[in-house]
Parts: C-alpha cells; structure tokens; sequence
C-alpha cells in the first residue's frame, strides 16, 4: 500500500509571525516533524504551502532523499478561514491521488516521532478506516454550567486510580483512499487510536507556548542520551575548525585559518580508529580543500538541517548516536549536541550552546579547541 503524506504550510500566521520558519533549537519548526516523517514507514512525503521561500528551502536542503517533496497550495486554501481539510482536498484534486493511505502530518506537532506515524500507518494497514493521534490526561474537566464532566466531586480519584480522557494532540492522522473520497474528511468510519505522550498536547500559539515547547524538546533530546565508546567525532568548521571570522576580497571568500595542531589530534584519532565527519552549512571551496587535505572523506558542505541530515546517516548505517561526539558553536549545532553521547563547546561558542553543551572547552575556536577534544576521546575510550 503506497502511504503518502501531506504537511500543510501556511505563509500567514498571527500569533507568531513566520512560525512555519523560526528556528526551534535551532531548526526551522516544520523540520522537526518532516525529518521523522523521512524517518518513518512513509513511502513519500509532500510538503504543501502557499510560502516559495520554504519551497525553495526544501528543495535545495532535503535534496538528499528522493522521498521529500513540494507542490504549492492555492492562496484560498491558505486563509484563516480555509480548513485543513480544504488543503487536503485540494492536495488530492491538483497535486496527486496516488496513493492508498493518505497521512496528514501537523508541522506545529515537533513532539511527533516516526514511531508514532508509523504506530497511526500500522492501525490503517490492518483494517482501520482511519486512524489519529491523542494523549491521555489526567486532569478534571467541566461544563460551562459548573458541573462536572469526567469525575464524581465527591469521590475525587487519586492519578493513579483515574483513567483520564484521550484528547485529540492534532499531531498525525492517516485515512485510507476510499474514505477521504467519500467523506472528504481526515478520519471516517472506524477509527483508531495511537497514544502520543502527555508533553505533546502543548500548542504552539504563543512566544510563551514556544519556549515552553522548546524546553520541553530539549529536555527530551537530552533525556534520550545513551554513551558508549566513542566511534564517531562530528565537526562544524565556521567557529570550531576556525575562530569564525572569514576574509573576503572583491572576488568573494579568501582565506580561513585552521589551527595545525587540531590537525595531528584528528589523525591520531584515525589512527585510534575513531572515524572524523564534518558537516558544515556553508559551501567552501576553501574548507573542501582543507579536509581533502587532512584527508577526511565525510566532509558534507552546505547542509542546513544538520539534525535531520545526521539522523538519516545514522539510520542508513546502522550507528546509534551514542557512539558520536559532536563540537559545535552555535545554535544550528543545539538539536544534534542535545542528542548525541558526548556534546563540546569551544570556549567562544556563544552562549546558548555552551548552556548545554555537555562540556565547554578551555580552548577556543581555531585556537586549540578540536585538538582539546581529541586528548579527551583518547582518555575516555581507554575505559572501552
């Protein structure tokens, strides 16, 4: 059965201006639910919006994997008043109908993960009609004429006793063909239910609601953390390999400075059988013929979501994160050193990354800080 998904974007929105786009630890808030979507049993994945800057983004940044992709939404299914469901219909009209499950995936959901796509996918697949996404509180709710809707006031049940109410999180929903054609709905017929954990029923309405949010992703990225041997040395250049400044001439880029002793500590680490990445957001020439240099093979210039990209290299590789340790400097680095074993800071990385950095270095940037890094793999990976 091909499964298909829609992420529906809108240009407009009032209560934060250019949501779709601000950076969420540091990545752009749609990210994080279509790098698990690419993650996830999804066969492709259509990213639907009335904004070309995101279209663009898209195309030039997920370029990497043939299952993204990008069509562009009427500017009548893009109004305050326009439904979900008018976008979904026109996705199905215009775009394509090629497709057995359809799956709507909210991009203002970052707590959805590919296990809980795949767990709403699994419950179509085996005969539901539909199937969506909800979380299970605790809390006590009412009517508006002060009366009770979901306990006795006079036998108040202790959490553990209590079994809640299942409240729709808005994050995924999938529906089979047929019933989207016949109803022209996101859910129909029978339908069932996959239980999203209780931080996912956070919105994101407000600038308070989102640095609620972000906390809350960050704390989880972190909680997630595994260590083990350290296999894996990920680098950023711009603020690690170097101090971050570059020179420009008239001509463009026209030199970077690299630090030689951070050099040798990378290949006494190759030779220790710890295998170096660079991923960098920038596409330099310069930086290109730096790590031929220092003879580094996965080096992966211009890559702007650097999370997604790393995840999606682990996963075909068969590598958990954490046997990697990561050195950034800044906050497109957040979403990757909040989740690998061992995360560093130099000593200039602003301030932000060096909160939760695992370690902040005494070296700077450009200065020492890679080769302090090395000295401390090398200890470490003695106890392996």
């Amino acid at each position: 059965m091909k499964k298909t998904a829609i992420i529906p974007l809108r240009k407009g929105s009032k209560g934060i201006p250019g949501k779709n786009k601000k950076k969420l630890v540091g990545r752009p808030l749609f990210s994080w639910v279509l790098s698990e979507a690419i993650l996830s049993n999804l066969d492709e994945v259509y990213v639907f919006t009335d904004d070309v800057e995101i279209i663009n983004y898209v195309n030039r940044e997920y370029a990497w994997t043939p299952k993204v992709k990008t069509a562009l939404r009427s500017e009548e299914s893009a109004t305050d008043t326009a439904s979900t469901e008018n976008a979904m219909i026109e996705f199905v009209e215009s775009v394509t109908a090629d497709f057995e499950i359809l799956c709507l995936l909210q991009a203002t959901s970052p707590f959805t993960r590919a296990t809980d796509i795949n767990a709403v996918l699994k419950k179509v697949i085996e005969g539901q009609d539909a199937a969506l996404t909800v979380v299970n509180t605790h809390r006590f709710t009412w009517n508006a004429d002060g009366t009770p809707q979901n306990y006795n006031v006079f036998q108040r049940p202790r959490r553990q006793d209590f079994e809640g109410l299942l409240i729709e999180n808005g994050a995924v929903y999938a529906t089979t063909k047929k019933a989207f054609l016949e109803t022209k709905n996101r859910v129909s017929g029978s339908i069932g239910l996959v239980n999203m954990s209780e931080d996912s029923l956070t919105e994101i309405d407000s600038i308070s609601d989102w640095l609620i949010v972000e906390n809350l992703l960050i704390q989880r990225l972190k909680r997630e953390k595994l260590q083990q041997r350290i296999d894996y040395l990920v680098l950023d250049v711009d603020g690690v390999f170097t101090d971050g400044r570059v020179a420009y001439n008239k001509n463009g880029e026209d030199f970077k400075v690299f630090d030689m002793r951070d050099g040798m500590g990378l290949e006494i680490l190759r030779q220790n059988n710890v295998k170096i990445i660079v991923l960098t957001s920038e596409d330099s020439e310069l930086v290109a013929q730096r790590m031929r240099k220092l003879q580094i093979e996965d080096t992966f210039l211009a890559v702007k979501d650097k999370y997604s990209f790393l995840q999606n290299y682990l996963q075909t590789r068969r590598i958990t994160k954490g046997a990697l340790a990561y050195v950034g400097d800044d906050v497109n680095d957040m979403a990757n050193m909040c989740s690998v074993g061992w995360s560093f800071a130099p000593a200039n990385a602003v301030n932000t990354i060096k909160q939760n950095a695992d370690f902040v270095l005494t070296n700077i940037s450009g200065a020492g800080a890679i080769r302090e890094v090395c000295e401390w793999i090398m200890k470490y990976n003695v106890r392996y």
